[in-house]
Formats: C-alpha cells, sequence, structure tokens
C-alpha cells in the first residue's frame, strides 16, 4: 500500500518503519521536513513530505499526533485530499494538565475525539487503533502472554477489514467494537495502559481479550 502518516513523532515513526519493513511504501508529513532527514535517510521507501503532500500519496493515512492538534493537521492535509480515503486514528483526547497519581485527563466528555473528527471530516473512513499502547509496542510486540489485542472500531466494515491485515502483519489479535461510538470507550484504555508507566515505569505491556 501507499501509506501517508501524518506526525513525526515517536508513533508515527514508529509506524513509518514498520509499514517500510513489510515492503510499503510510506510518506511521513511533519511541518519540519529537516528534522526526519536522517530518520528517512535509513529506511528505505520512506520519504519526508509536508501533510498535504501526504495526504495526497496516501492511500490509506494513519494520523499519529496529539489529540489537541489532529483536526488542525486534518485541515492542513485538505480534507478533499482525505475524502473517501482510510484514516487510522491513533490519537488519544489527553489534556495539557499533568496526570494526577499517575491518572490522565482528557478533554472530552461524553464523545470520543474520533466522533468529533468523523462528523468533521465526514468523507474520510475512520478506524480507531494504536491508540491503547505505546510506541515501542505497535509493531511486532514481544510480550510473554503471546500476541496481545488491539481494540478498533470505525464505521466502515471493509476500512476496518484493511486496517485488522496491517495488525495482523504487525502482529496483533484484533478485536472489532463495531461503530465509531465505541471509541468512547476505547480511548480512555490508554489512560490505564499509562497508569503502570507513571507509577512504576513499567511501560512493557498491553492489553489482551481472554475467552
Amino acid at each position: 500500500m501507499k501509506v501517508g502518516i501524518l506526525g513525526s513523532g515517536d508513533v508515527g515513526k514508529a509506524l513509518a518503519a514498520g509499514f517500510s519493513q513489510h515492503r510499503h511504501s510510506v510518506t511521513i508529513g511533519t511541518r519540519d521536513p529537516a528534522k526526519l532527514a536522517a530518520f528517512a535517510s535509513q529506511r528505505q521507501g520512506v520519504r519526508v513530505a509536508s501533510f498535504r503532500e501526504t495526504s495526497t500519496f496516501g492511500d490509506v493515512i494513519v494520523l499519529a499526533v496529539k489529540g489537541s492538534a489532529a483536526a488542525d493537521v486534518l485541515r492542513d492535509a485538505d480534507e478533499d485530499h482525505i475524502e473517501g480515503k482510510i484514516v487510522i486514528d491513533t490519537t488519544n483526547p489527553i489534556s495539557d494538565t499533568p496526570p494526577k497519581n499517575g491518572v490522565l485527563d482528557y478533554f472530552t466528555s461524553e464523545e470520543s475525539l474520533m466522533e468529533r473528527l468523523q462528523r468533521e471530516f465526514s468523507g474520510a473512513r475512520f478506524v480507531k487503533a494504536f491508540s491503547c499502547v505505546g510506541s515501542a509496542l505497535m509493531v511486532h510486540p514481544k510480550l510473554s502472554g503471546g500476541p496481545p489485542t488491539m481494540f478498533i472500531c470505525g464505521n466502515d466494515a471493509e476500512a476496518k477489514n484493511t486496517v485488522t491485515g496491517v495488525l495482523d502483519q504487525f502482529g496483533w489479535e484484533v478485536e472489532d467494537l463495531g461503530a465509531v461510538e465505541a471509541a468512547r470507550a476505547i480511548e480512555p484504555l490508554a489512560v490505564l495502559w499509562c497508569i503502570p508507566g507513571f507509577l512504576r515505569n513499567d511501560w512493557v505491556h498491553a492489553f489482551k481479550m481472554l475467552r
């Protein structure tokens, strides 16, 4: 696939490396291309561009920015350029306030961030994924309990099938929780995931659905 990644932080770079490893063509979008020059030069098939160029390039778009910046980045990418495309939404609505006793605060209340994004960018096919684990474990996580579970949701079945294929490649089991409203339950999993990290510096864990 041709994958356009919006965001040049740890999540964007981890997923860019993962897609490149599996021979997908990758463009990673940033407002400061110079800071990614060394990263791209070390990975065959990865190039750096603006948000708009990245969204034009990608058949699949990965939204990998701070939750507070997500809508602005998609506006910069241009709604016309993401029309009809799959957008893998990795974001969480984390507020700027510091965690209290290890618990993050969110700037959303009843609805999820992905619901807001899907409503504004209604032509895109959003799928929530990669939002409940740290960047170091997003691609081929090595954990003692076997493959962990990635919880996904979205309104488009074909888009979720495509994202499930990516997650299979990346070493995950997938649990499809249904339509976009399920992001109200998935996004808070990042709060839970972070608590052991903030309290005990334990960042090497993931969730698993058992039956």
